[in-house]
Protein backbone atom coordinates (compact mmCIF):
# COMPACT_ATOMS: atom_id res chain seq x y z
CA UNK A 1 0.00 0.00 0.00
CA UNK A 2 1.32 3.45 -0.83
CA UNK A 3 0.88 6.68 1.15
CA UNK A 4 -2.13 7.91 -0.78
CA UNK A 5 -4.07 4.65 -0.39
CA UNK A 6 -3.19 4.42 3.31
CA UNK A 7 -4.26 8.02 3.99
CA UNK A 8 -7.49 7.56 2.04
CA UNK A 9 -8.38 4.43 4.04
CA UNK A 10 -7.84 6.23 7.35
CA UNK A 11 -9.51 9.47 6.19
CA UNK A 12 -12.81 7.63 5.79
CA UNK A 13 -13.10 7.49 9.62
CA UNK A 14 -10.69 10.08 11.06
CA UNK A 15 -8.88 13.36 10.37
CA UNK A 16 -5.40 12.59 8.99
CA UNK A 17 -2.40 14.70 10.09
CA UNK A 18 1.10 14.70 8.60
CA UNK A 19 3.72 13.03 10.77
CA UNK A 20 7.41 12.18 10.82
CA UNK A 21 9.35 8.95 11.41
CA UNK A 22 13.13 8.78 11.08
CA UNK A 23 14.10 6.88 7.93
CA UNK A 24 10.59 6.97 6.44
CA UNK A 25 9.65 8.96 3.34
CA UNK A 26 6.11 9.48 4.64
CA UNK A 27 4.19 9.28 7.88
CA UNK A 28 0.83 10.38 9.22
CA UNK A 29 -1.34 10.06 12.29
CA UNK A 30 -5.02 10.20 13.21
CA UNK A 31 -7.11 10.16 16.39
CA UNK A 32 -10.32 8.18 16.70
CA UNK A 33 -12.42 7.55 19.84
CA UNK A 34 -9.52 7.56 22.32
CA UNK A 35 -7.00 5.88 19.98
CA UNK A 36 -3.95 7.37 18.24
CA UNK A 37 -3.02 5.77 14.92
CA UNK A 38 0.50 6.25 13.52
CA UNK A 39 1.35 4.99 10.02
CA UNK A 40 4.60 5.26 8.04
CA UNK A 41 6.19 3.87 4.90
CA UNK A 42 8.91 3.79 2.26
CA UNK A 43 11.68 3.26 4.81
CA UNK A 44 15.40 3.06 4.22
CA UNK A 45 17.87 1.32 6.50
CA UNK A 46 20.75 3.79 6.58
CA UNK A 47 22.76 1.87 9.16
CA UNK A 48 21.55 -1.62 8.19
CA UNK A 49 19.46 -1.87 11.34
CA UNK A 50 16.34 -2.24 9.18
CA UNK A 51 15.90 -3.33 5.61
CA UNK A 52 14.60 -0.98 2.92
CA UNK A 53 10.82 -1.35 2.81
CA UNK A 54 8.83 0.16 -0.07
CA UNK A 55 5.20 1.00 0.66
CA UNK A 56 3.54 0.60 4.03
CA UNK A 57 6.19 -0.22 6.65
CA UNK A 58 4.45 0.09 10.01
CA UNK A 59 1.23 0.81 11.84
CA UNK A 60 0.88 1.60 15.53
CA UNK A 61 -2.18 2.08 17.70
CA UNK A 62 -1.98 3.50 21.21
CA UNK A 63 -4.61 4.42 23.77
CA UNK A 64 -5.15 7.84 25.30
CA UNK A 65 -3.52 7.86 28.75
CA UNK A 66 -6.84 8.94 30.27
CA UNK A 67 -8.60 5.75 29.09
CA UNK A 68 -6.21 3.15 30.53
CA UNK A 69 -8.29 2.20 33.57
CA UNK A 70 -10.88 0.22 31.60
CA UNK A 71 -11.73 -1.16 28.19
CA UNK A 72 -11.22 1.06 25.16
CA UNK A 73 -14.29 2.78 23.69
CA UNK A 74 -13.22 1.54 20.25
CA UNK A 75 -12.48 -2.17 19.69
CA UNK A 76 -9.12 -3.15 18.20
CA UNK A 77 -9.58 -6.77 17.15
CA UNK A 78 -6.97 -9.38 16.24
CA UNK A 79 -8.04 -12.98 15.58
CA UNK A 80 -11.44 -12.25 17.14
CA UNK A 81 -9.92 -10.83 20.36
CA UNK A 82 -10.45 -7.19 21.38
CA UNK A 83 -6.88 -6.24 22.35
CA UNK A 84 -7.89 -3.15 24.34
CA UNK A 85 -11.21 -4.51 25.60
CA UNK A 86 -10.00 -7.01 28.20
CA UNK A 87 -7.28 -7.08 30.87
CA UNK A 88 -3.75 -7.75 29.58
CA UNK A 89 -3.54 -11.20 31.20
CA UNK A 90 -6.75 -12.36 29.52
CA UNK A 91 -5.64 -11.04 26.11
CA UNK A 92 -2.24 -12.76 26.46
CA UNK A 93 -3.85 -16.06 27.43
CA UNK A 94 -6.30 -15.89 24.52
CA UNK A 95 -3.60 -15.04 21.94
CA UNK A 96 -1.19 -17.71 23.14
CA UNK A 97 2.43 -17.97 22.04
CA UNK A 98 1.93 -17.89 18.26
CA UNK A 99 2.19 -14.14 17.64
CA UNK A 100 3.95 -13.12 14.42
CA UNK A 101 7.44 -11.62 14.95
CA UNK A 102 6.28 -8.41 13.27
CA UNK A 103 3.64 -7.73 15.96
CA UNK A 104 4.30 -5.94 19.27
CA UNK A 105 1.89 -5.61 22.20
CA UNK A 106 2.74 -3.10 24.94
CA UNK A 107 1.45 -2.36 28.39
CA UNK A 108 2.51 -3.03 31.93
CA UNK A 109 -0.77 -2.13 33.60
CA UNK A 110 -4.15 -3.77 33.79
CA UNK A 111 -4.89 -3.10 30.08
CA UNK A 112 -2.69 -3.02 26.98
CA UNK A 113 -1.61 0.48 25.97
CA UNK A 114 -0.32 -0.05 22.41
CA UNK A 115 -0.11 -2.49 19.53
CA UNK A 116 2.04 -2.20 16.43
CA UNK A 117 2.77 -4.21 13.32
CA UNK A 118 5.74 -3.77 11.00
CA UNK A 119 6.69 -5.01 7.55
CA UNK A 120 9.79 -6.66 9.02
CA UNK A 121 10.58 -8.12 12.47
CA UNK A 122 11.38 -5.35 14.94
CA UNK A 123 14.74 -5.75 16.68
CA UNK A 124 14.43 -6.19 20.42
CA UNK A 125 15.87 -3.23 22.32
CA UNK A 126 18.38 -4.20 24.97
Amino acid sequence: MDERAAQWAVATVADVRDGWVCGASWAFSARYRGLMLNVYGDTTGRRSRHQDTPGLAGIGLSRDPFTLTGPSACPVVLWGIDLFGYPTAEVSDALGEGLPPTLRLSGNGLYLTAVSVHAEPVPVES
